[in-house]
């Protein structure tokens, strides 16, 4: 039994050694958000400074006050904490409408220059996870940057613009619904 303990770990240990040391994944450095030619980068130390200060400074100053965003509100979305259990929130996202959701996701949010999904959905899932880790079982943007395993996240306005329509619309036909006359009948 000895032996066979021994010969594992020898052979772990040659392993190690043919390969060199593990390096770290990085984490992102910067978010560009991307639509056909037009291309911004914002480094993520400047969207943290923003999460905790309010205040935006450089590109990031400037792509708010074109957008017309005030940094304030930018802060609170970026400081907006959801609490996920790690546990479940895994088995959720590598179940079959997790996938179906992360698969949209990735249309959104894939590593710069790699629309792949069979590349975006694991690094979705891999900063949803990690991030989740590091923050106590829930997560906010700034986690999900920090802990996402490629140096630049491309955002894809256009596919952005389509989700957020999507979710406005559904929203609209929630009212509707809700305060509908139908409800008097």
């Amino acid at each position: 039994m000895k032996f066979i303990r021994s010969t594992k770990l020898l052979f772990l240990l040659l392993i190690f050694a043919i390969i060199g040391p593990i390096q770290p994944v990085s984490a992102a450095k910067k978010v560009a958000f991307v639509s056909g030619g037009f291309r911004r980068s914002v480094s993520v130390k400047s969207l943290e400074y923003l999460a905790k200060t309010g205040k935006a400074k450089g590109t990031l100053e400037d792509l708010l006050a074109i957008g017309k965003q005030k940094p304030e509100k930018i802060s609170e979305l970026l400081n907006q904490k959801v609490e996920l259990p790690i546990v479940l929130t895994s088995r959720l996202i590598n179940s079959r409408i997790g996938e179906a959701i992360v698969g949209r996701v990735a249309r959104v949010i894939h590593p710069i220059k790699i629309k792949d999904p069979a590349v975006a959905i694991p690094a979705i899932r891999a900063g949803v996870i990690l991030g989740i880790a590091s923050n106590d079982e829930g997560l906010t943007a700034i986690d999900f940057l920090k802990a996402y395993p490629n140096e630049i996240m491309a955002i894809n306005l256009p596919e952005l613009f389509k989700v957020v329509n999507k979710v406005e619309s559904v929203s609209d036909l929630i009212k509707f619904f809700s305060s509908s006359p139908l409800e008097k009948l």
